[in-house]
């Protein structure tokens, strides 16, 4: 426990060091945020959001996206494994999607809606054929895509 905890202190030193190259302020929050991220195994920002707001209510849920965002671009994070959906279950009703809208909407899915939307989704482009079923989806967030 004593060496896990050594290991996530150094990543903190070094994910700051690189915060403060990169020219970020250094707040309560972004530290708060980076605890959580590093002691946590949170599944989306959205879960990260949730941790964040138990401790300090007045955090917002672009500080958290944008403190993902940064730690991405300095390479501390990788979204890429952050979200991995399992689509072999017919009715989950666990949240497994986030989907933000450009127009500032958003819409949360749970695994049977999810499950409906990427099925019907590739059946639609004619990515798979009637009698494909989708085992599992890994995915992450493509920038250029979402411009």
């Amino acid at each position: 426990m004593e060496q896990t905890k050594m290991v996530s202190t150094m990543q903190k030193d070094i994910i700051i060091q690189r915060l403060r190259e990169r020219g970020c302020r250094i707040t309560k929050q972004r530290l708060m945020l980076l605890d959580i991220i590093l002691e946590e195994d949170c599944a989306s920002c959205k879960e990260i959001f949730y941790k964040a707001a138990k401790i300090d209510n007045t955090i917002g849920t672009a500080t958290v996206y944008r403190m993902i965002n940064t730690l991405e671009e300095v390479g501390a994070i990788s979204r890429k494994n952050m979200y991995r959906i399992a689509c072999g279950t017919e009715h989950c009703d666990r949240e497994a999607c986030t989907v933000y809208l450009k127009d500032g909407g958003v819409l949360d899915l749970n695994g049977t809606v999810w499950n409906r939307v990427i099925q019907e989704g590739l059946r639609a482009c004619k990515l798979i054929r009637p009698d494909q079923r989708v085992a599992s989806v890994e995915g992450g967030t493509c920038e250029c895509a979402c411009k």
